[in-house]
C-alpha cells in the first residue's frame, strides 16, 4: 500500500477492559487503518461504565492516556434492549457528527458467536462495517500476550456463579491466570470477570488510581471499586447496579484480603 492511500476510519468499542486495549493495539499496528475515537456505553446516574462498574472519571482518563475522543452510549439503570440500540445510534450519529466519515466499529470480541451476530446485525445497513481484530485466537495465547505487552489491568467485577469472589480486585497477571479454574476461561470471555487497563502500549501516561471497597451486589456480582488518584477528594462509597444496568440488591462491602 502506498503512504498515500486513505486509511479506514474506525471507532473503537471501548469497554475500558484488557480485550479492548488490546484489539486497540492490534489495529494500530495496521498501516491502513485510523482510530478516530472511542465508544463506551455509561449508565446515567451512576456515571460508571455499564457492565464493568468503573467511574466515569477513570474512562476519561484512559481517554486522555490514548488520546483519543470519547463518545459515551448513555444508559438508563433498567435499559431495555431497544432502549440500548436507539442510545447505540444516537451515539453513532453524534460520533459521525464530529469526526465526519466513519467506515467501522471494531470489537474486543474473542468467541462467542451469538454476540458477533449481534453486532453484524446491529450495524447491519448503517454503512458501518463491524471488525473482530482478535477474533479466534486461542484466548490462553491471548493472556500471555496481554501480560508481556505490559497491559496493566486489573479485576473490577466477578461474577460469583463461575468464579470466587476473591478475584476481585487482583491484578491480570501470570499469578492469577495459573489460580483461575480450568472453567474459567483465561480472557473471561463468557463473562466470568472483567478488568481495568491502566497503562499499555499507546498510553501517553499511566491512569493512577488507588483501589477502594470491595462490594457484592444482590447475589451474584463483587465489584473493586477503582478511584481515581486526586489529592484532597472525598469519593461517595460505591454504587453502581450489579450488571451496570439491571436491579440489584443491597450493597455489601467485604472485607479487605
Amino acid at each position: 500500500m502506498s503512504s498515500g492511500a486513505p486509511r479506514r476510519r474506525l471507532l473503537m468499542s471501548w469497554s475500558g477492559g484488557k480485550d479492548s486495549a488490546l484489539a486497540l493495539l492490534t489495529l494500530a499496528s495496521q498501516p491502513d487503518v485510523e482510530i478516530v475515537g472511542l465508544l463506551t456505553s455509561v449508565t446515567r446516574g451512576y456515571d460508571r461504565v455499564s457492565i464493568h462498574g468503573v467511574r466515569r472519571g477513570l474512562l476519561e482518563a484512559q481517554a486522555a492516556a490514548l488520546q483519543l475522543p470519547l463518545t459515551e452510549i448513555l444508559l438508563d439503570p433498567e435499559c431495555s434492549n431497544d432502549a440500548y440500540e436507539a442510545a447505540f445510534f444516537d451515539a453513532v450519529a453524534g460520533a459521525r457528527a464530529t469526526h465526519g466519515a466513519i467506515e467501522g466499529i471494531a470489537f474486543g470480541d474473542l468467541f462467542l458467536e451469538d454476540v458477533r451476530q449481534y453486532r453484524e446485525r446491529l450495524l447491519a445497513g448503517t454503512g458501518l462495517a463491524p471488525l473482530f481484530p482478535l477474533w479466534g485466537e486461542p484466548t490462553g495465547a491471548l493472556a500471555a500476550r496481554c501480560i508481556t505487552l505490559g497491559i496493566e489491568a486489573r479485576l473490577v467485577c466477578v461474577d460469583t456463579t463461575q468464579l470466587a469472589p476473591t478475584f476481585a480486585g487482583r491484578l491480570y497477571d501470570h499469578a492469577l491466570l495459573a489460580d483461575l479454574p480450568p472453567s474459567v476461561d483465561p480472557c473471561g470471555e463468557r463473562g466470568e470477570f472483567h478488568t481495568f487497563v491502566a497503562d499499555g502500549p499507546g498510553f501517553r501516561e499511566r491512569v493512577t488510581y488507588t483501589v477502594g471497597e470491595i462490594v457484592r451486589r444482590g447475589d451474584r456480582f463483587v465489584y473493586c471499586d477503582l478511584l481515581p488518584a486526586q489529592p484532597n477528594v472525598k469519593h461517595p462509597r460505591a454504587s453502581h447496579r450489579a450488571d451496570g444496568e439491571a436491579t440489584a440488591g443491597a450493597a455489601e462491602v467485604l472485607p479487605s484480603r
